[in-house]
C-alpha cells in the first residue's frame, strides 16, 4: 500500500522489501504489486507497451529481461552485449530502443524475438553515459548524463530506422555540471510539441525545443527535484522519480510543459532507491536499482507496483 511522504511508520517496524507478494485488481485479474527480477540483475529502466508485459534492462551486463505483469513471471530474453542497459522505451511496432549508459551508444532490440535490429554509436569518447529514452512521432530521443546534447533517431516513413543519429546541442538554461550525471529521464510536453529532461544534480526541469535543441526551465512553483530520474507523462500529469529519497513526486502541467504545480509525493516502504516508472492500468511500476546495496551475484533485486496517486 503506499503511504504519503512521513508516513514510515512500517518501515521503522521492519517490514520486509521482500515480503509475500499481495495482489490488487487491474483490468479485471488480480496483478502481483510485487516480483523478483534476477539476482545480480542490477535493474535500473523499465519499458511498459500496451500489453501487460514488462521488459527491464541490466545496467551489469546490458542483458533484457521480460514480464508478465499478470504472473509476475518472466526471463532473460535478450542477452546482454557485456555493456550497460539503462533507461529503455518500447514502441508500438514492439522495438525497444535502449540506452547504452558508460558504452556511449543505442540500441533497437526486437522486443518479441530479442535480436537487435540496429546498433549506434553516439559518443566519440569516454566521457559519457547515455541515461533514458523516449520515443515521439517522429523521432526516438536520449539523455546523455556527462554532455551538454540529446541524440535523435529521426524515423522515417512506417517508422524506419535511420542509419545513423543527429546529436543535438542544449542551449539556454540548462547548464553542464562537468564529472557527475546531469541530464537524466526524458519525455514529451503533454501537447508532444517539446521534450522535458530532468537535471538530476541540480534538480531542475527543463522543456527542450526538439528543433533547435533551446531548454527553458520549467517553473515548479519553487519544487527542486532532488536525486530526478526517470519522468513519466500521461495526460498532464507528470510523474518524477527521485531515487535516493524513495519518492514519486506527481505534477500537474500546462500543455506546453513550461509550468506545473505539486500535486503530491509518495513513497512506498517496499522502495529501495527506484529509478524509473512505468504505468498499466491503475498502477506504477518501478525497478529497485537498490544503489546503496553493494552488488554481488547474490544480490537480490525486484520491482514494485503503487496504485497511481
Amino acid at each position: 500500500m503506499s503511504r504519503r511522504i512521513g508516513v514510515m511508520a512500517a518501515a521503522v517496524l521492519g517490514l520486509s522489501l521482500v515480503s509475500a507478494v499481495p495482489a490488487t485488481a487491474d483490468h479485471g485479474r488480480a496483478f502481483p504489486t510485487e516480483f523478483a527480477l534476477p539476482s545480480g540483475f542490477l535493474p535500473e529502466g523499465i519499458a511498459i507497451g500496451t500489453e501487460p508485459t514488462a521488459y527491464f534492462g541490466s545496467r551489469g551486463d546490458g542483458s533484457i529481461y521480460r514480464v508478465d505483469l499478470r504472473t509476475g513471471t518472466g526471463s532473460v530474453f535478450s542477452q546482454g552485449p557485456g555493456t550497460p542497459s539503462v533507461g529503455l522505451k518500447v514502441d508500438a511496432r514492439k522495438r525497444l530502443f535502449v540506452a547504452g549508459g558508460t558504452a556511449g551508444n543505442g540500441r533497437v532490440v526486437d522486443a518479441r524475438s530479442g535480436a537487435i535490429l540496429r546498433s549506434y554509436r553516439f559518443s566519440p569518447d569516454a566521457d559519457t553515459f547515455v541515461n533514458d529514452v523516449v520515443v515521439a512521432d517522429r523521432a526516438v530521443w536520449f539523455t546523455d548524463s556527462r554532455k551538454s546534447v540529446l541524440y535523435k533517431l529521426a524515423l522515417g516513413r512506417g517508422g524506419s530506422l535511420p542509419e545513423a543519429a543527429v546529436t543535438v546541442p542544449l542551449t539556454g538554461d540548462f547548464v553542464l555540471t562537468p564529472g557527475v550525471n546531469n541530464a537524466n529521464g526524458i519525455a514529451e510536453t503533454p501537447d508532444g510539441r517539446a521534450l522535458l529532461v530532468v537535471q538530476s544534480n541540480t534538480g531542475k526541469l527543463f522543456r527542450v525545443d526538439p528543433a533547435s535543441g533551446a531548454t527553458e526551465e520549467v517553473d515548479l512553483g519553487g519544487e527542486v527535484l532532488t536525486n530526478g530520474d526517470g519522468l513519466l507523462v500521461e495526460g498532464r500529469t507528470l510523474y518524477v522519480v527521485q531515487n535516493r529519497l524513495n519518492t514519486v513526486a506527481e505534477f500537474s502541467l500546462d500543455r506546453a510543459g513550461t509550468r506545473g504545480s505539486l500535486v503530491t509525493k509518495v513513497t512506498d516502504p517496499r522502495f529501495d532507491v527506484p529509478t524509473t516508472v512505468a504505468s498499466f492500468g491503475r498502477k506504477l511500476y518501478l525497478p529497485n536499482a537498490r544503489f546503496t546495496t553493494p552488488p554481488t551475484p547474490e544480490t537480490t533485486y525486484n520491482a514494485v507496483a503503487i496504485p497511481k496517486p
